[in-house]
């Protein structure tokens, strides 16, 4: 065989296994972001030519409750923070205080981050519980649950208000079904997702409250959402 089949035949070999180097290095380097769900249209624009497309993300609408320290808050209050939401009720007898146990151990978890020398600031992951039994669930039945479970009222609030407003809010903004237990004080029929929405109040997630591995997910989620960049500019999430 001459030196030009050789080298041929080198080129040949090697090329696909540089090809391949190069996209498992990428691979490995990237990251998989958490998908938005929703949009409320889709916007098609032309540009010297060329046509390009626009998804306009829904954004969660706003909503005004009371928090276990009866404070008026609203969903507008927490900017460019990256929320975990749940609904829940404190005489639930079955699912809801495995749930507030895995958001506590969230919270928890996010508040002793590190990287490197620098804190991950806690703050930029705030948690939302809202009750499904609101004419039960009380500021200060709020207040002794939260209590109870150790949650840090400064980044998590357990909410309370109008139930027609808590319903809406579920079922229009969240997607998620609820069912009136007007008859029992424990038949209220809930979801056991938490969701995640990122800083602009986009839905990026549903996650099992009650399984391991999703809530492993979730935490990982979280992460990279705090870390996504904005297309406008670049915020720093870190403090020394």
């Amino acid at each position: 065989m001459n030196k030009k089949a050789v080298l041929a035949l080198c080129i040949a070999i090697l090329i696909p296994l540089a090809s391949y180097m190069v996209v498992k290095w990428v691979s490995d380097s990237a990251y998989d972001m958490p998908r938005r769900y929703y949009y409320d249209s889709v916007i098609t624009k032309s540009v010297d030519g060329k046509t390009t497309t626009d998804t306009l993300w829904h954004k969660t609408e706003n909503v005004k409750l009371i928090n276990q320290l009866g404070n008026t808050v609203s969903l507008n209050d927490i900017q460019n923070k990256v929320i975990v939401a749940d609904f829940f009720f404190t005489r639930c007898p079955s699912i809801c205080p495995t749930m507030t146990k895995n958001m506590s151990k969230l919270q928890k978890s996010f508040s002793k981050l590190t990287e490197g020398r620098r804190t991950i600031d806690s703050s930029a992951v705030r948690f939302l519980s809202f009750s499904v039994d609101p004419e039960r669930d009380s500021v200060e039945a709020l207040k002794n649950y939260a209590d109870k479970f150790g949650v840090n009222h400064d980044n998590w609030w357990m909410l309370t208000g109008p139930k027609k407003t808590i319903y809406d809010f579920a079922l229009n903004e969240m997607k998620m079904g609820l069912v009136d237990g007007e008859s029992s004080d424990t038949s209220f029929i809930h979801s056991q997702k938490f969701v995640l929405l990122d800083r602009d109040h986009v839905v990026r997630g549903y996650y099992d409250g009650l399984d391991t591995l999703a809530l492993r997910k979730l935490a990982e989620d979280i992460g990279l959402l705090m870390l996504e960049k904005d297309k406008k500019k670049k915020r720093n999430l870190f403090r020394k």
